[in-house]
């Protein structure tokens, strides 16, 4: 294993290249090397560590034995550790750093990965999961501490240690009070005939939903009754990411149907992640894609800073977010309303940091988004959240309602203010290190040694922007704006038709993604036709660049 997306992700089981006993306390040994370097207060301050409800019999292993671990690790060398006594969503853990001014954060998630899978999350002191070369000198540490110490195996410390403390309660309604700082129209909220349902994918995320639901005035949604409860099995789901869309939306669809509900919220089994789907007439349901509830989102935050900021002479210090691979529709409402858009790399530990930044220069970050589902609402937590993305999306849908309007019909109204913006975003796995680097290996002496493709199929390319390298042909100086970022891949072709497509690998799963956007000009109805064109250059894409059935990739079932 290696440090990746702020942290690890792999199986749980037995042996180096896995999540167990051995590699959690060998990666907190390392860490706990690598904090008492950087921090001279670390005995004072402390750290927090959370977890969710992932366990797996055959190896003994589980969530919360893993945190225990790592808490018995930084204990046994006098360090104060604020440890939840029960499964907390992943934004707690960061919300609780800055909280409680410590100086990092743990949470023992693998998120919406596949049941066998867990994870050691980081998060830095400014409360944003950890970049470089933070990663790489944790990494570099648990090298050269790796044979675990006598006290390291005390699993029950902090059951007796008076430097353990359970921040539980606190952490709760502190989180709970500042939601409110989100609520504009809790007098809609609380008389609204709207019914919600909400699924937590067999994970964490039920009675914090339930809790923000109570504190915005909402009568609570219902649950999804067989998916309400930690089952580390995912039992009713064949892959615990909401993501996924309808197909793994079925029992809360049914549910809703049955209840009359017109909203379903679904968070991921560590609820930073958030899916939602909306009815429509003659019975469909319409699932929105994370770049299309960005749009929604977007557009309602910035109308909620405007209504209760009247003097817009502040606009400009105003600031939204987006990853390079999402949709660029804030950018096209930023150029309208005057408002700062930025772009970051791919993973909210690039958003979170540059939102701290921003703040520090006394901006006001009011959202930002990744496209896989992962919104933050205002800066509480500098991570994605889908408890509160979730219910900040049932107050936008109350208003709405109030107004006789859908989510689906705001949607279409955004794109006719602002221009269609038609994107897709899919993967191919990949179990094969050596194939993914022959594939990009191959991009980048397409048409001889360091020459990138000039065509895509019929599709001229205009740009190619490589930020594993930090090439980017749109630079005067061919160099990439966006930092270089070479322990993943990722090149982003900018066609002729305008389309703009990048491949990428996943920083958590074997995963080759692409992520494709054809954009409209406001007023002009050009959706079909911006639809078909984008179909024929991704359809062009991946048999050109990808080439599945050479390189043995299988494709995602839907």
């Amino acid at each position: 294993m290696s440090f990746g997306t702020a942290g690890l992700r792999s199986a749980m089981g037995a042996g180096f290249s896995c999540i167990n006993d051995l590699t959690i306390i060998q990666t907190s040994q390392g860490m706990y090397h690598y904090l008492e370097r950087s921090f001279p207060d670390l005995k004072k301050r402390g750290l927090v560590i959370g977890y969710d409800t992932r366990g797996q019999v055959t190896s003994n292993s589980s969530s919360i034995r893993f945190a225990k671990l790592s808490a018995a690790v930084f204990l046994s060398r006098g360090v104060p550790v604020q440890l939840f006594s029960r499964y907390v969503p992943t934004p707690f853990v960061p919300y609780a750093v800055q909280k409680l001014g410590a100086v990092a954060g743990v949470m023992v998630t693998a998120s919406h990965n596949r049941k066998e899978d867990n994870g050691f999350k980081v998060y830095w002191e400014n409360g944003a999961q950890i970049t470089s070369p933070h990663d790489k000198e944790i990494l570099k540490c648990i090298e050269q501490h790796a044979e675990p110490w006598d006290e390291s195996w005390q699993e029950n410390l902090p059951d007796s240690s008076p430097l353990a403390r359970d921040p539980l309660e606190e952490i709760t309604r502190s989180y709970m009070e500042e939601l409110q700082s989100l609520c504009f129209h809790r007098h809609i909220n609380m008389k609204t005939p709207l019914k919600f349902v909400h699924s937590s994918f067999h994970g964490v995320g039920h009675d914090y939903v339930q809790g923000a639901f109570r504190v915005f005035g909402f009568s609570p949604p219902i649950p999804v009754p067989e998916q309400k409860d930690p089952d580390p099995d995912f039992s009713t789901v064949k892959c615990p990411n909401p993501e996924e869309g309808e197909c793994v939306l079925e029992l809360s669809l049914r549910l809703a149907e049955k209840e009359g509900a017109r909203v379903v919220v679904a968070t991921d089994p560590d609820a930073d992640r958030l899916a939602v789907a909306e009815l429509q007439d003659m019975g469909r349901w319409k699932v929105f894609t994370g770049n299309e509830l960005a749009a929604l989102l977007g557009w309602w935050m910035f109308y909620c800073w405007d209504k209760s900021c009247p003097d817009r002479s502040d606009v400009r210090d105003v600031c939204m977010l987006a990853t390079t691979v999402s949709s660029s529709i804030l950018r096209a409402i930023a150029n309208k309303e005057g408002f700062h858009f930025e772009e970051t790399l791919p993973g909210f530990k690039w958003i979170g940091n540059r939102v701290k930044s921003l703040l520090d220069e006394g901006k006001t970050v009011v959202f930002a988004f990744e496209e896989s589902i992962g919104f933050m609402c205002g800066t509480s937590v500098p991570d994605k959240d889908g408890v509160s993305a979730a219910v900040v999306v049932a107050e936008m849908a109350a208003f709405l309602d109030s107004n006789n309007v859908t989510m689906e019909q705001q949607l279409e109204s955004l794109y006719e203010t602002y221009g269609y913006h038609i994107s897709k975003t899919s993967y191919f796995l990949c179990y094969d290190p050596a194939t993914i680097r022959r594939i990009f290996e191959r991009l980048r002496n397409y048409n001889g040694p360091k020459r990138y493709p000039e065509f895509c199929g019929p599709y001229g390319i205009l740009h190619v922007r490589d930020v594993t390298t930090g090439y980017d042909s749109s630079q005067l100086n061919k160099k990439s704006v966006l930092p270089v970022s070479k322990s993943s891949q990722m090149v982003t072709f900018s066609f002729q038709n305008g389309c703009v497509a990048t491949l990428r690998t996943s920083g958590t799963e074997p995963k080759i993604k692409y992520y494709a956007e054809m954009c409209g000009t406001p007023g002009q109805g050009e959706k079909s036709f911006l639809e078909e064109e984008l179909k024929k250059v991704i359809d062009a894409l991946v048999e050109n660049f990808l080439e599945p059935s050479r390189n043995g990739l299988i494709c995602r079932c839907v």
